[in-house]
């Protein structure tokens, strides 16, 4: 399966049968990313995160007591 890579534009072979694959076939919303930029990206958050600027915004969940 030929794939393009939202951030580069780069065009990769991945096999048909993979799990990455079959997740873009299935749900056309799954965009992909190559391995790079995927390092890339990780690094630099992993980078912010340490640096203490970063805040992650996530809902917090409400505890139910049933």
């Amino acid at each position: 399966m030929r794939v393009k890579c939202v951030i580069c534009d780069t065009v990769e072979n991945i096999e048909d049968y993979s799990p990455t694959a079959k997740k873009l076939r299935n749900r056309p919303i799954h965009t992909y990313m190559c391995k790079s930029c995927h390092e890339r990206i990780s690094k630099r958050t992993n980078e912010r995160i340490a640096s203490g600027n970063f805040k992650l915004y996530r809902s917090k969940k409400e505890e139910d007591d049933w």
